[in-house]
């Protein structure tokens, strides 16, 4: 048939949009999530581009679709559909994706309250409060996150040369602190934060090529995401941040990998302790609560079992068309 069919509910989790594909996804195959999310790559990624990018989707679409769980013991599995490609984890995503599939029944947990559910990162433990129809916020137990490196130097042509350090949080990201050539995110503009972003992280991949290799899954590698920090907006905040990923997006929640990946880093430098509270704040100034629930080790390295809680709003149910034979934009295009 070269008409596809989905239908779709749209909702967004602290500003940044989640697109729940609830009905139209392909059949995968794979006995965990990362093989499936390989079999997508490689026969079904039109399905991404199309629901995502333009003219169905924007810079900054995001979305997921919903299997069932590879362990009878867990409640479901995702794959993250996004204009960046699919990520191994994306805690907005989660977020929206859970609050949409709890309100809308399409997971029924086994013990009220809790949800496991696999992702191509791995399993990840999820509990929410519902106490009527709607949810009122759900929290990600994440995966294992860890700083990778420390003290790196890549020359900008934008700001001169800038120190950062990587860490993992479910996706590698590259964390830029305030310096002598940084001043914050609350002195630039997004755009101009895009415009680092897309040089900075280029230069980053090209100067330490293999130096990123998630050392249980090789196929999580590289720097793909950036994180510049900075003064947040409010006084209750911790700290601000700017998350850029994909080739032009920067996004309007706090992040939760994102945050994940900041409390690796803080907490391995000393900066926060167990069980403290890190009240992430969004460029738009949307927060996320985090805490390292738990020390551990990946690697060798030390490692933190992080939390990040927030909430997502539904907003919009749409069936959406893609004609193979006929449309020349089936797939997507982007322009910028």
């Amino acid at each position: 048939m070269p008409i596809h069919t989905f239908k779709c509910i749209d909702a967004h989790t602290c500003g940044n949009p989640v697109r729940l594909v609830v009905e139209g996804g392909p059949e995968l195959q794979g006995k965990t999530m990362e093989e499936k999310r390989q079999h997508f790559l490689k026969k079904y990624d039109w399905v991404r581009t199309g629901l995502m990018f333009e003219p169905r989707g924007h810079d900054m679409m995001s979305g997921s679709i919903l299997y069932p769980p590879h362990d009878p013991k867990n409640d479901g599995s995702i794959l993250f559909i996004e204009t960046s490609g699919c990520l191994p984890m994306c805690g907005h995503g989660t977020i929206g994706t859970m609050t949409i599939a709890l309100e809308e029944g399409l997971i029924q947990p086994k013990v009220k309250g809790k949800v496991n559910l696999e992702t191509p990162a791995g399993l990840v433990e999820i509990s929410y409060s519902q106490p009527q129809d709607k949810v009122e916020w759900v929290r990600i137990t994440n995966v294992k996150s860890y700083l990778a490196a420390q003290n790196l130097t890549v020359e900008s042509s934008f700001l001169g040369a800038l120190k950062f350090d990587v860490a993992f949080g479910g996706n590698f990201y590259a964390i830029v602190d305030p310096q002598s050539n940084f001043s914050g995110v609350q002195d630039f503009s997004a755009g101009e934060l895009i415009q680092f972003s897309q040089e900075f992280r280029k230069r980053i991949n090209e100067k330490y090529p293999d130096a990123f290799v998630h050392p249980e899954n090789p196929a999580i590698n590289g720097v793909t995401h950036m994180l510049w920090t900075g003064n947040p907006l409010n006084e209750t905040s911790s700290s601000r941040n700017a998350v850029f990923y994909g080739d032009k997006a920067i996004d309007r929640s706090p992040c939760g990998t994102g945050t994940s990946a900041r409390m690796a880093q803080l907490f391995t430098r000393g900066k926060l302790k167990l069980g403290e509270e890190f009240i992430h704040e969004s460029y738009i100034g949307s927060t996320f609560v985090g805490k390292v629930e738990r020390e551990t080790t990946l690697d060798n390295k030390v490692a933190i079992i992080p939390s990040i809680q927030g909430w997502a709003k539904v907003y919009g149910r749409n069936t959406i068309t893609i004609d193979t034979d006929d449309d020349p934009y089936a797939h997507g295009f982007q322009v910028i």
